[in-house]
């Protein structure tokens, strides 16, 4: 019989901090607790912003910290023919569209609904994809790829939602607002969600769901940040026939101001704790471990 398997995916498009030391140290935790294993991927698909320094510089972290994990590390840059094979099943299963539009014709197309009333939003706060590249004929998309036009592959979140019926997951942590136990999926609240770019592959829901299902985790540990983002990946499992693990989401490390710790915003990078003298006894401390 299979033991639990935890597993740690950091990007490296930037240095590790405290937020990510929580997550690592408690999936370590809770894997030597439950007697399981625990694996670490990095998720390094997006190459226009991740860099061998910072990937050399979370084994380095990580290992300060006294994390083992088990080798081979899975990196995602070496295995996009998998996310492949995901999109075209989903393909095969008529359940993508191809959209054409820019980042700029998005946000015109937003302001031009919003003129009449308020465009409706995912849980993150992104709008919801305005465009209307579903009803783009064969002969249409096929003229605008022979023209080498950059695309996004979205999923048809309506067509995939009534394919798959209502979805559940099983929540051992807890969500924004203390949620947990049996959590209903509500994959319609993202939209046409891209799956897919012309310049990249796969995107972060496809690859995630992907990568679990290969590397048998059983159990996904992870920023509460990340708890609404489990029913798009809940229903990407179920469309391509994937086993569902157990979630535990758990809380934010936040800055002075409320907001959640993040290399977008310079937050302290764990190396420059350790050259400031902190030990990894103290970083467990500083995290409420």
């Amino acid at each position: 019989m299979i033991g639990p398997v935890f597993r740690f995916a950091p990007s490296p498009n930037g240095y590790l901090h405290l937020g990510h030391a929580l997550s690592a140290l408690l999936n370590a935790d809770m894997a030597r607790s439950a007697g399981g294993r625990l694996l670490l991927r990095i998720e390094d698909i997006d190459a226009t912003r991740c860099r061998p320094e910072f990937e050399a510089a979370i084994y380095e972290d990580l290992a300060w910290l006294g994390l083992a994990w088990e080798q081979p590390v899975r990196r995602q840059s070496e295995h996009l023919d998998a996310y492949q094979a995901a999109l075209a099943k989903l393909d095969a299963l008529g359940l993508t569209f191809p959209s054409f539009e820019s980042r700029t014709e998005i946000a015109r197309l937003i302001a031009d609904r919003e003129s009449h009333a308020r465009w409706p939003r995912d849980p993150d706060g992104t709008p919801l994809y305005p465009g209307s590249a579903r009803q783009m004929t064969p002969d249409e998309r096929a003229a605008r790829f022979a023209a080498r036009e950059p695309y996004a592959i979205r999923l048809d979140m309506a067509r995939a939602s009534d394919w798959a019926g209502p979805l559940r997951w099983s929540e051992t942590g807890a969500g924004p607002a203390g949620e947990r136990g049996e959590i209903a999926a509500e994959p319609e609240a993202w939209g046409d969600v891209v799956l897919a770019r012309k310049e990249m592959p796969t995107s972060y829901h496809l690859s995630v769901v992907v990568d679990d299902a290969l590397q048998g985790i059983t159990h996904v540990v992870r920023g509460n940040d990340l708890f609404w983002s489990t029913s798009v990946h809940r229903l990407l499992q179920a469309l391509l026939g994937l086993p569902a693990p157990t979630y535990h989401h758990h809380r934010l490390i936040r800055d002075r101001d409320g907001k959640k710790l993040s290399k977008s915003t310079s937050a302290t990078a764990l190396r420059e704790l350790r050259a400031r003298g902190v030990t990894p006894a103290e970083i467990r401390r500083m995290v409420g471990l």
